[in-house]
């Protein structure tokens, strides 16, 4: 701890004495890694994203921590798991994540503390094409060849 211009204590390490933290501290999850990465996620989202009413929970079944909220006003709430990237994800626990109802994200959070969000589905989504100068050029020489044939 180090003492202020007012004298009051700070401490050299904010995270430890941070309210979310103690709370997400308070449900007993040993995994201190998984707890770390899922305060900076709560962090992101609350303070630079702007969710509303995040929240922590405990999932029992994976014992980690889980944040819920919403991304904006009067949108649907979604469960955030956050995960240290060297973290494994088993099939079932993505199956529990997917089951609880709500849209599920993973956040993937580096040892630099980059946070990497990915939408969870049930199932295969097609992805947008790529835009940029590069697009379907491949396929316009190849029809080009065929047609000079």
């Amino acid at each position: 701890m180090s003492l202020t211009s007012h004298g009051a204590e700070t401490s050299d390490n904010w995270i430890l004495l941070h309210p979310a933290y103690l709370e997400m501290k308070s449900l007993d999850v040993e995994d201190s890694a998984q707890l770390h990465a899922a305060f900076l996620a709560y962090m992101d989202l609350t303070e630079v994203r702007r969710w509303k009413e995040v929240s922590c929970v405990k999932s029992p079944e994976l014992q980690l921590v889980l944040l819920e909220g919403k991304e904006k006003e009067g949108a649907h709430m979604q469960t955030v798991l956050a995960l240290p990237v060297h973290k494994s994800l088993s099939h079932r626990s993505i199956r529990h994540m997917l089951d609880r109802g709500f849209p599920a994200l993973l956040c993937a959070v580096g040892s630099d503390s980059t946070l990497v969000y990915q939408r969870m589905t049930d199932g295969l989504v097609t992805p947008d094409p790529p835009v940029g100068p590069f697009k379907d050029v491949g396929r316009r020489q190849h029809r080009k060849r065929r047609q000079q044939r």
